[in-house]
């Protein structure tokens, strides 16, 4: 054989994008590589929030900077939601026409007492649905209503279906990151390219 009869598949684009949000309440840089290794630089002035997103870049192997300024003299809602939405735009950004996704992940994280299971469907229509009974109303300065709101504001802005259920827990800080771990490796599956589809879009409607 010779180099003229080899068959090279087409290099898959760099599925990066950086997307910046500002409004009177937050200021907000997001950067996503979804083809890294798990890198992460996060300032969003929530500590234990902060740890969270770790956990999506460190299990979904996203490379991941979030820088978020906001009005936390009030308190976390408008910056956890509001960094949802901005990873919500460049997760979506960076996907770009889909072709070759695998489109659908799920994933069970267990974590001590606690498991959780997520699913997700990089369907092109925001849905949630989310069943957790959080254990306690606050972990550190992070208010437990506010997974719901980032959840939310991701979904609408990525444009995907996600299912999020707590099945065990009675620590509150277990129940969370067993989410966010799950959530991670949901994603990891759903946006791996794969090489017996690539080109295609993975809907029978030919588009998502």
């Amino acid at each position: 054989m010779t180099s003229t009869d080899l068959v090279l598949s087409p290099t898959p684009a760099a599925r990066i994008a950086e997307v910046s949000r500002n409004t009177k309440e937050t200021q907000i840089r997001v950067r996503v590589n979804l083809d890294g290794t798990g890198e992460a630089r996060l300032n969003t002035g929530i500590g234990f929030f902060d740890h969270m997103l770790d956990q999506i870049a460190r299990h979904g192997l996203i490379d991941l900077e979030i820088e978020a300024k906001g009005d936390l003299h009030i308190d976390g809602h408008h910056t956890v939601e509001d960094v949802g939405i901005t990873l919500g735009l460049a997760v979506a950004q960076a996907v770009g026409d889909k072709k070759g996704l695998t489109r659908y992940g799920h994933s069970y994280v267990p974590l001590d007492e606690a498991l959780s299971r997520v699913v997700v469907d990089f369907s092109g229509r925001p849905g949630l649905a989310m069943d957790v009974k959080f254990t306690a109303g606050s972990i550190g300065a992070f208010d437990t209503q506010l997974a719901f709101e980032f959840f939310q504001g991701f979904v609408n802005h990525a444009l995907v279906s996600l299912h999020v259920d707590n099945l065990k827990g009675h620590n509150a800080h277990h129940q969370c990151e067993t989410i966010f771990k799950a959530f991670g490796r949901a994603l990891r599956m759903a946006l791996t390219l794969d090489p017996r589809s690539l080109g295609v879009i993975p809907s029978t409607k030919g588009s998502l």
